[in-house]
């Protein structure tokens, strides 16, 4: 393989991550309920001034969360594609990935009532009690 073939196969590739990305986005409402969160949590994380580690451990939460809602819509079309009918083992497949993004979302949930919730807190209180 040339190095010009190389290139444009990782070009290739990102396409078709890019185009998976967007196809959730366009196909899932939770995604979109994700992205609002994330976008809300990132402006919080910017008006609390939240310091590197904060930011480090609330953007690998956000990622994990897509990432779950991602393999999950994966799963959904395998099974649609390999079962078109109703089949108790892809009900089972569906279930499980749809766990796999309640999990990650209670986890993101925690995490940052954890990280954001005491320095919301403290602001807040300043704003409220004008101290």
């Amino acid at each position: 393989m040339t190095i010009k073939q190389f290139l444009f196969s990782r070009i290739a590739a990102f396409g078709h991550a890019f185009r998976g990305w967007w196809y959730v986005l366009n196909t899932q409402h939770n995604a979109w309920i994700h992205s609002i969160v994330a976008i809300v949590v990132f402006i919080l994380g910017l008006w609390l001034n939240l310091p590197a580690r904060d930011w480090a451990v609330l953007v690998l939460t956000i990622a994990m969360v897509f990432m779950a809602e991602f393999i999950n819509t994966a799963i959904e079309a395998v099974v649609d594609l390999a079962s078109p009918v109703h089949h108790p083992l892809g009900k089972v497949g569906k279930d499980v990935g749809a766990g796999a993004v309640l999990v990650a979302a209670l986890a993101a949930i925690l995490i940052g009532l954890l990280i954001l919730g005491p320095p919301l807190w403290a602001r807040l209180s300043l704003l409220f009690t004008g101290n």
